[in-house]
């Protein structure tokens, strides 16, 4: 470590003097660390590969005994940094010189005693080599000591030695200051004989290098800083996700005896020396306070924060329960009300449906209610009359019932009339729609073509020709118009439609009443509808109209009803899964419901539909629930669930569904339960039903199941001839 120490070695001894050492200016990061105990070999290393001073002459420091530099190292604190300049020169210029300030603390009288004077004298003489020091620009014999410099007391006296024994003592390295260009060249060796030479780019670091600390020479003042280097880490590839981190530090206890480094000390007043008390305090000891005592006492206080405490606790915990209270009982009332509103929905659609019937469910309801009221009334005469008031009473029962039922047939003719009517004009608004397909953007685009333009136009010729009570000039224009359509195509059909409308202009011309009309305009639109029906004429029809299957096909498929003794195609016979043979169609049951037993199938046709539905959405290929019919259905529900819900016995078939009992298995009869919607809901989400469910009610579910299993038992080899998906023909 460069650096200059211009005081005589027996001069460090002397308690009346101090030494102060310049350090050579140069940047914290260029210094080399070194331990305190290298303190005295820094001061002899050469730096290597750089130049020495010119000429014969060079700086030479004061040795350091062995042993004294780890000794006087003192450690730097973060905030000091030290400069060190260079060594220059043997010169007289002040700034070349490096400067050793010698502060006298006591009289000239003292420093020279005989006995010092010998001392110094004798170890301040130099060898013939060497060339003492100047004071005040002369040179100094060797033979003389500082003392002769005649130095007063408020003086400074600076010094070098230079020493011309190069042989003894080197040349000491002129450090210069260094700058590292951007770019160097490196040789590389790249086989045995083969060199390449590289040029390597240096990165310039962002930011000054922190100070790191370091150790101090009290005797040199040399300063050792500590130095450290920081590569740039390679950066991670991104993810795409972002991570994040989190610094744990984790603390490290341990137990250690220390003596202070400090020692101190008290004065107190004697003879001879007065001390104050003005700042002093009189203690006084108080009450001893035991360790059974001190524990008691600690034991209380914790006993009063867990009281405050369990308090703050119970009453949040309180207020908690409270808001929970408040909230269930709103949702309870909430679903009361909904309930309730659901009834009388419920209540008002029936009865709506009773009045207009319109549906075949709705036929089905106005039945069973006029079975219900026949009953009703066979109940309540023989109980309460007897002989021949009692048959009297019968016979006009039975007259009431036939009023009823054909007044109900009065209401079938006008709901199938509405009905058709409705059909066939969905049926041609379905041929004028327009073209429709979903973009790639979500939007759907519509396109009109030629078709669906030309069966928008007969859409609405047929809406003005079934119109009734319009007057008699519009009349005449929509049959001039239907006139005009019809005898672009020339055949059989439009001549007839065309002989129909010059039949009723000709009546309307005559004044004739519109009830003697309606027969020839029914004629009209019927043979319009057959007009338009004709691919040759609307050839957008075409993809609506079912294809007539082939006739030699049917033979495979045709099964004899011996009620009604036709053949029918199997499609028209309902096959349940206890069945071995083809019993009556479709038409024979609905006809037979409604003369006897008069039963209505709308609610177990609902659950039916929810239950499909909610099958539908598992995705896994169930097949049983496709192959239950309505009648299987009904089975289960009366004779193996007893109409009522399995856990809370729910009568109300309304509010009735079937789902799984374990829904990671197939739906089947031997696999489902019967409960309320909210029951189901909550029955679905179960996890483990072993947990859930206690054993005695797993047990009564698991003997409706083998009643039903035992019931249904056609249905496994049943589901072996249904399609197979590819799905389940690629597992298998």
């Amino acid at each position: 470590m460069p650096g200059t120490l211009n005081a005589h070695p027996e001069m460090e001894g002397a308690s009346d003097c101090r030494l102060e050492a310049a350090n050579a200016e140069t940047p914290a990061a260029e210094q080399p660390p070194a331990g305190a105990g290298e303190a005295g070999e820094a001061r002899n290393a050469e730096p290597q590969g750089e130049p020495l001073l010119p000429g014969g002459a060079g700086t030479a420091q004061t040795d350091v005994p062995p042993g004294e530099g780890l000794g006087h190292h003192e450690a730097m604190e973060n905030g000091e940094q030290g400069v060190c300049e260079p060594d220059g020169p043997f010169s007289a210029s002040p700034e070349h010189a490096s400067p050793v300030t010698v502060t006298s603390y006591s009289t000239l009288l003292e420093l020279r005693n005989s006995e010092r004077e010998k001392e110094t004298s004798q170890n301040a003489v130099l060898s013939e080599n060497v060339t003492s020091s100047t004071a005040t620009g002369s040179i100094i014999d060797d033979n003389k000591t500082l003392m002769w410099s005649m130095a007063t007391f408020c003086e400074t006296i600076q010094s070098e030695k230079l020493h011309l024994d190069l042989g003894h003592f080197p040349r000491k390295a002129v450090q210069q200051d260094y700058c590292m260009p951007d770019v160097i060249p490196v040789r590389v060796q790249t086989d045995s004989d083969t060199f390449q030479d590289v040029a390597v780019k240096i990165e310039r670091p962002t930011f000054r290098k922190p100070f790191l600390g370091g150790f101090k020479n009290r005797i040199t003042g040399v300063e050792f800083h500590n130095a450290g280097s920081q590569t740039i880490p390679k950066k991670r590839p991104e993810k795409g996700t972002t991570l994040f981190c989190r610094e744990t530090q984790t603390v490290f206890q341990k137990n250690k005896r220390q003596q202070t480094a400090n020692p101190t000390s008290t004065q107190m007043t004697k003879v001879g020396l007065y001390v104050s008390n003005v700042t002093d305090k009189l203690i006084t000891p108080g009450k001893y306070l035991t360790a059974e005592e001190y524990h008691k006492r600690r034991l209380e206080a914790v006993i009063v924060l867990q009281k405050y405490f369990r308090r703050w606790h119970a009453r949040n915990l309180v207020q908690k329960l409270k808001a929970e209270k408040r909230l269930r009982l709103a949702w309870e009332a909430q679903e009361e009300l909904r309930k309730k509103k659901e009834k009388e929905d419920k209540v008002r659609r029936e009865h709506e449906r009773r009045l207009n019937p319109k549906t075949k469910e709705d036929f089905e309801l106005l039945y069973h209610a006029l079975e219900s009221w026949r009953q009703e009334e066979i109940e309540r005469i023989n109980g309460t009359l007897t002989g021949a008031e009692r048959k009297a009473a019968l016979c006009g029962l039975l007259e009431q019932e036939a009023h009823l039922i054909a007044s109900i047939g009065r209401h079938k003719l006008n709901a199938d009339e509405e009905n058709q009517q409705k059909a066939v004009l969905h049926f041609l608004s379905k041929c004028a729609q327009p073209k429709r397909w979903k973009a790639y953007d979500g939007k759907t685009t519509e396109m009109d073509t030629p078709y669906t333009l030309r069966a928008r136009e007969l859409l609405e010729i047929y809406r003005s020709v079934s119109m009734n009570d319009i007057p008699q000039d519009e009349r005449i224009d929509v049959l001039l118009t239907l006139r005009c359509t019809v005898k672009e195509h020339a055949c059989e059909l439009t001549k007839e439609i065309v002989e129909l409308i010059d039949r009723e202009v000709d009546l309307m011309s005559r004044k004739v009443k519109e009830c003697n009309l309606e027969g020839l305009r029914k004629r009209i639109c019927t043979l319009f509808l057959q007009y338009i029906k004709k691919p040759e004429f609307n050839p957008e029809v075409a993809k609506i109209l079912k294809v007539p299957p082939d006739p030699l096909k049917l033979y495979k498929n045709v099964n004899f009803c011996r009620s009604c003794e036709n053949y029918l195609p199997s499609t028209e016979f309902p096959v349940p899964a206890n069945s071995r043979t083809i019993g009556r169609c479709h038409l024979c049951c609905k006809l037979d419901n409604e003369a006897r037993r008069r039963e209505s199938f709308l609610k177990y046709r609902l659950i039916l539909e929810n239950l499909r539905r909610s099958e539908a959405g598992y995705q896994d290929d169930t097949e049983i629930v496709f192959l239950v019919q309505l009648q299987d259905l009904q089975y289960m529900i009366e004779n193996i669930w007893g109409c009522q819900s399995a856990l809370s016995a729910c009568s109300d078939l309304c509010d009735l569904v079937m789902v799984r009992w374990d829904k990671q298995q197939e739906w089947s009869p031997w696999n489902t339960i019967l409960l309320t919607k909210d029951e189901a809901d909550a029955h679905l989400k179960l996890c483990n039903l072993q947990e859930a469910y206690e054993a005695a009610f797993i047990h009564r579910i698991k003997q409706k199941h083998i009643r039903a299993k035992k019931y249904f038992a056609q249905i496994p080899a049943m589901t072996s001839f249904l399609p197979r998906s590819d799905k389940r023909a690629n597992a298998s």
